[in-house]
């Protein structure tokens, strides 16, 4: 079991900038692909970008290329999402999730149904 625990969410004003945390415990040895999911009230749950546990090769939804990005600190088992020239439409719960599993070699999980462990949600409002 791995459990998955978020933080850093918060209100932010269009164009500024946050940074989530998602700290991992348990079994985080098993995992081969982590990601950060969001989804907003009346929407589906979209992949927002992943990035292999044991790599540094990151995928990026079209959505947020070039404006966030996903880096990790091993040691702590820790993963980060950071956001910059944040949008109104980039306001959404946002997930962290793990996947145990190796579904491709050459690139990375991009579904929600890959990822089987998931964190609690962080709440990114962009208003002003």
């Amino acid at each position: 079991q791995v459990q998955l625990v978020e933080s850093g969410g918060g209100l932010v004003q269009p164009g500024g900038s946050l940074r989530l945390s998602c700290a991992a415990s348990g079994r985080f040895s098993g995992i081969m692909d982590m990601g950060w999911f969001r989804q907003a009230p009346g929407r589906e749950r979209e992949f927002v970008g992943a990035v292999r546990r044991s790599g540094d090769n990151t995928l990026y939804a079209d959505s947020v290329k070039d404006r966030f990005a996903i880096s990790k600190d091993t040691a702590k088992n820790t993963l980060y999402l950071q956001m910059n020239s944040l949008k109104p439409e980039d306001t959404a719960v946002y997930y962290c999730a793990a996947a145990d599993k190796l579904y491709y070699p050459d690139t990375l999980a991009t579904r929600a149904q890959e990822y089987n462990y998931w964190g609690q949600g962080a709440q990114v409002t962009v208003s002003s």
